[in-house]
């Protein structure tokens, strides 16, 4: 007998198996701005990785306005954002979201890619094409 140990992430009001062959590739877009939320992306990208998944995050939306704060050694997540970019798992930031946010200097400034490829914003149809599971927060 074998025994098989299943397990669940929760996310956006719906359940996804992590494990096997399914959510091999992950694309999390990060909208919200709460920093708390924010956090929680940055800690599901990690572990994700740390699991053997291939993992991409975009941050778009109020997230933008994160990262100014999340730059400044010392600061609550500072280490986690530091830790996120190290491990090359921060794919874009969205360009015309920066802007408005007023985070797009700070993003060049921070060496980030920024793109707006659909109308000021990244796209995701390439992600998906190439089979990545998108989850948003």
């Amino acid at each position: 007998m074998q025994l098989v140990c299943v397990r669940w992430m929760f996310v956006s009001g719906r359940f996804f198996q992590i494990g096997g062959n399914i959510l091999k590739k992950v694309l999390l877009l990060a909208y919200n701005g709460e920093l708390m939320c924010f956090a929680h992306v940055m800690l599901y990208a990690l572990d994700l990785k740390s699991k053997g998944h291939e993992v991409k995050l975009i941050i778009e939306g109020s997230a933008t306005a994160l990262i100014t704060e999340l730059a400044q050694p010392g600061k609550p997540f500072a280490n986690l954002y530091e830790k996120i970019r190290n491990e090359d798992l921060l794919t874009c930031i969205c360009k015309a979201c920066s802007q408005k946010m007023g985070t797009f200097a700070e993003a060049e400034k921070q060496g980030l890619t920024i793109v707006g490829d659909m109308q000021g914003h990244p796209a995701i149809a390439g992600y998906i094409n190439d089979g990545y599971q998108v989850i948003s927060f």
